[in-house]
Parts: structure tokens; sequence; C-alpha cells
């Protein structure tokens, strides 16, 4: 008499079958481990890359040193004139310029380079006697302001 297979060896078939589904889950224990790394690389770069990029704007913000030296009230041309001088270790834009809290119109664009001084001339009207409140406003936000009275 002739055996199949599948009636008489119904263990060797059982053992084939549990070995199958054995490697089908070897195959997904590497499969997820694999995705968790890449997973856990890209998060990685991102937040390498995040890093970088706050660390650099902080870098070039604290690199950033501007001095008013000197603040002229001028009769003969009715402006405001500024002498600022570059101490930092980047270049400087100023981007706007505030007398009492008004925006003022100045002699744009005005840029300084490392270690470099000039006069900045603001268009704006003042009073014999009268306090001003002058701010001097970078393209990386930083401000110099102070009080400053008429002659």
């Amino acid at each position: 008499m002739s055996h199949c297979g599948f009636c008489c060896n119904g263990g060797l078939w059982k053992m084939q079958l549990t070995k199958a589904f054995r490697e089908k889950r070897a195959v997904t224990s590497v499969l997820s481990s694999l995705l968790l790394t890449i997973v856990a690389v890209a998060a990685m770069s991102l937040a390498t890359a995040a890093t970088y990029v706050i660390t650099t704007n902080m870098r070039e913000s604290m690199s950033e040193r501007l001095v008013v030296e000197d603040v002229w009230f001028n009769k003969h041309t009715g402006t405001i004139d500024i002498y600022l001088s570059n101490t930092g270790k980047v270049a400087v834009h100023v981007s706007n310029v505030y007398v009492n809290h008004s925006a003022q119109v100045f002699n744009t664009p005005f840029q300084l380079a490392l270690s470099s001084s000039s006069w900045l001339h603001v268009n704006a009207s003042w009073n014999t006697g009268d306090l001003y409140y002058i701010d001097v406003v970078t393209s990386r936000g930083m401000h110099i302001a102070s009080y400053y009275k008429t002659p």
C-alpha cells in the first residue's frame, strides 16, 4: 500500500507548515526593525538640520554689534544724523528707524561692512529743547534705542 504523505506523515506536514509560518514571522521582525531604524535615522536627520538652522541664525544675531557713537540734530538740513559703527562679526543692514515710535525715512539702503562706520541721515522734524526716543532696527531684529535731547 502506498502512502500519500499527507495522511500518514501528518507530523512532517505540520512541521513544514510551522517552519513556513516561523520564517514569515522572522521576515516581519526584520522588516519592522529595518523600518524602525529608517524612522529613527530620518527623525535624527530632521532634528540635526533644525538645530543647525537655529544655531546659525542665533550665531549671526549674536555676532551683530552696532554702536551709536553720536547723534546730531542738524539745523541746516533739518535731519537727525546718527553716526553708527559696526563692531560685530557680520555685516549690518539697517531696515528701520523710529523716532518717538514713528517710522522715519532715511538714506537707504544703509549697510555697514565689518569694522566700518558711517552717518545715517534720518528725515525727521524736531524742535529745540525736546526729548526724542530714537530706535535703529537691523534686518536681523536688533534694536539700538535711547533718548536724546535736542540742543
